[in-house]
């Protein structure tokens, strides 16, 4: 009995010794693989370039690989290769979320974990892959100067549009419904968009612009379009629909731009201005346009001089009637 006993402790301890050994040199071996790169973070529903994780190793030697990815209990969601034969270099598979029944797989942490059928080992990469299926939100804060001239002339040229993003990501500004402004991407909630009003260098047209507001997470997931409001682009112009006045009198025009002075041209007259009241007389009776430039733009207006009304001055009052002599 005693020496069935020893045989059984001597066993138990030759069987840790040897799993002890192996460990050990498993430990001294080289890696099969080498510079592992993997996608950290992605979403398989947002339809945009990180909808996919890319998973890449260098392999040392030649093998049989079988690739899977595993969730945070070991579980396999998906295999991505079986048994492959792979020859040493570069090697790379994606995975787009989804479990082998074509589900996307609930959010959370994965392992690409991967199996040396040669060498009867397998590896889990400690390289995790985050799948984020969550769709942000972003509420706009306000937009600042409501009017612009994007003329270059440094005087109110570009808009700043403030908004909060419910997670870390990046905002898009669309204006009549197209990109025009891409933001960085941002760990903190508040942010800032500007936009100048130019497209490929040229400054758009005088006009009112919608505003849109998207915001992006560093998954890729979208935010439907929220609206923030409207802009005017305006450069110079005058209130008035048309003016009439008479030959000889003053006339006084309203003239609304962000540029420190303008030029002005009227019934071959022509002169600088500033400030928001055109102040000019009409000399001679007809039709005239009156012109306002600023920076390359101009507004007009038609103006209408009637004849001036003459006074009967000179003229001899007439006679009182004869007083009666009775």
């Amino acid at each position: 009995m005693r020496l069935g006993r020893v045989a059984l402790v001597v066993a138990l301890l030759g069987g840790t010794v040897a799993s002890f050994a192996i460990a050990e040199r498993l430990k001294l071996e080289r890696s099969p693989i080498e510079g592992p790169r993997v996608t950290q973070l992605f979403s398989p529903v947002c339809a945009c370039p990180t909808e996919r994780a890319e998973i890449g190793f260098r392999l040392r030697r030649r093998d049989r690989l079988t690739i899977a990815v595993v969730d945070s209990r070991g579980d396999v969601a998906r295999t991505l290769v079986a048994g492959q034969r792979f020859q040493p270099g570069r090697v790379r598979v994606s995975w787009d979320g989804r479990d082998t029944s074509g589900r996307v797989v609930p959010e959370g942490a994965y392992s690409p974990r991967v199996k040396f059928d040669d060498r009867e080992r397998t590896i889990v990469l400690e390289n995790r892959m985050r799948v984020d299926t969550t769709t942000p939100g972003i509420e706009p804060l306000g937009v600042a100067p409501r009017s612009f001239s994007p003329d270059g002339d440094g005087r109110r040229d570009g808009i700043a549009l403030r908004y909060r993003l419910s997670e870390p990501g990046r905002a898009l500004l669309l204006v009549n419904g197209v990109r025009r402004v891409r933001g960085r991407a941002r760990e903190k909630p508040l942010g800032q968009l500007q936009w100048y009003g130019r497209i490929d260098g040229r400054s758009l047209a005088a006009g009112t612009y919608r505003l849109r507001l998207v915001g992006v997470d560093l998954a890729g997931n979208r935010t439907p379009r929220v609206p923030a409001g409207s802009v005017t682009i305006r450069y110079v112009e005058i209130s008035e629909d048309a003016v009439r006045t008479r030959a000889g009198r003053t006339f006084a025009v309203r003239v609304a731009t962000d540029a420190a002075g303008y030029r002005w041209s009227f019934a071959g007259r022509s002169g600088r201005a500033r400030g928001p009241r055109l102040v000019l007389r009409a000399r001679t009776a007809g039709r005239f346009a009156l012109v306002v430039r600023v920076n390359g733009h101009a507004d007009r207006v038609a103006v209408v001089v009637d004849r001036a009304v003459r006074s009967r001055r000179g003229a001899r009052p007439a006679a009182p009637p004869p007083r009666s002599t009775r």
